[in-house]
């Protein structure tokens, strides 16, 4: 049937999408001479599967072309408009063509969008073989995908694409454009590889955008290197508050304060801040990380970091994050020490290991004349009335009376802790 006068085409990502398995861009960790895929294909046994990658990597590519290449029916599923009704028919679909002797993939895109009811559907199916699955997903499966269905798929990472690879991408999309009469200047194909991060998709909808404003000149619409200033060349940060990313980022920025290097600490806080991140919880972050990893080598890094949230709070933004970043850069570059930490986590396996220890009797509060009778309170010296303070006196029960935990650094204001320490309790620092 002829295509109506004025019915839209289909966008250039689509028409441009590969036919062939030979055509395909990327992911060469998996494709070609005796790489997984490949030999998946060779034997005409392919498994269920999981892509898991960033968009515009190639996930429903490969999966058409897998289909194609196997001869099997593919059947598309969208987990954001699929309820168990609709997936209920399409694996009727696939069981109808088994009947007849063919295979059939199901392809789910957004596997991980399907909630544990509609993942636990799917598991007959894949265990028995009655259908070949292909999940399709942007986030890390093992927090998405349940178990059962997990531990009977082959799970594949997809790499964004390169700049070579999206150069190679965007001059095949030339041919089309130029049988449009559309031409493009040297340079700006470079530009829109580069700013597409590895994303087909976002590089081919750059360039078509530019297409469609592409002035008209002697006969011919020419995209410049000056018509890249009329569309916003930015890709979306990638960022899912429930998911990988999230701890990713996370993790990066705790590491980074801890490893006392203030500019990475910051380009994670603004990845985060930019991507929609709730503040509180960068700040719940840099909070642990001055009582975790700074601690007693300066403890004015805790209270810092806790000003930094009284300031964000009192300020908001954008005026409350330059007190973040202010935070960031004093914990990342404060002397560290984690003998707190060390300490707390000694005390509790103690705790643990031996149970509840009886309190010595001298520590005990005599508040009544039985108690006195009984020794409460016998032998205790009250330090206020020892010079400086202090009384060298056994604190701990019985059975950890030569315990240590607290073992301090030797650097930053915890110094002359550890300096006040052994001068107090001799006896630590041979012990040590």
């Amino acid at each position: 049937m002829p295509r109506a006068l004025f019915e839209p085409q289909p966008p250039l990502a689509e028409r441009l999408r590969p036919k062939r398995l030979e055509d395909f861009v990327g992911q060469g960790h998996l494709l070609g001479p005796g790489k997984i895929l490949t030999r998946f294909l060779e034997t005409k046994q392919l498994p269920s599967l999981i892509f898991w990658g960033p968009p515009g990597c190639g996930k429903t590519t490969l999966a058409r072309l897998l289909a194609r290449e196997s001869g099997a029916e593919f059947i598309t599923v969208s987990a954001v408009e699929t309820g168990l009704k609709e997936l209920r028919k399409a694996l009727e679909q696939a069981q109808k063509a088994r009947a007849y002797g063919r295979k059939t993939i199901i392809f789910i895109d957004e596997i991980h969008r399907f909630n544990k009811a509609q993942q636990d559907f799917l598991l007959p199916f894949v265990e028995t073989g009655k259908i070949t699955l292909i999940g399709a997903t942007t986030e890390n499966p093992s927090f998405r995908i349940v178990a059962p269905l997990l531990s009977r798929v082959q799970v594949f990472r997809l790499n964004p694409l390169s700049r070579e690879e999206l150069l190679l991408i965007l001059k095949r999309a030339l041919k089309v454009l130029a049988s449009q009469g559309i031409e493009v200047e040297e340079g700006v194909l470079e530009v829109l590889a580069e700013s597409a991060e590895g994303d087909a998709r976002m590089a081919l909808n750059f360039l078509e955008n530019l297409a469609q404003i592409a002035e008209e000149r002697d006969g011919k619409r020419k995209i410049t290197r000056d018509l890249l200033q009329n569309i916003p060349l930015k890709k979306p940060l990638l960022y899912d508050r429930e998911g990988e990313e999230h701890y990713d980022l996370l993790s990066a920025f705790h590491k980074s304060l801890r490893g006392s290097d203030p500019d990475a600490a910051l380009y994670w806080m603004v990845r985060m801040l930019e991507a929609g991140e709730d503040p509180l919880v960068i700040i719940r972050r840099l909070v642990a990380a001055a009582a975790e990893d700074v601690g007693l080598a300066d403890p004015r890094a805790l209270q810092i970091a806790l000003a930094a949230k009284e300031a964000f709070e009192f300020l908001g933004r954008p005026e409350g994050e330059l007190a973040l970043a202010e935070a960031v850069i004093y914990v990342a570059l404060a002397p560290k020490s984690n003998s707190a930490y060390q300490a707390l986590e000694a005390a509790r396996e103690d705790v643990e290991r031996f149970g509840a220890q009886p309190v010595p009797l001298h520590l005990r509060n005599p508040v009544t004349a039985l108690m006195r009778r009984l020794g409460y309170g016998k032998g205790y010296v009250y330090p206020h009335h020892a010079p400086e303070g202090f009384v060298s006196q056994q604190y701990l029960p019985d059975k950890l009376k030569d315990r240590c935990y607290y073992r301090p650094k030797g650097h930053g204001l915890e110094k002359g802790l550890k300096e006040r320490l052994y001068r107090l309790w001799p006896e630590r620092a041979k012990k040590e």
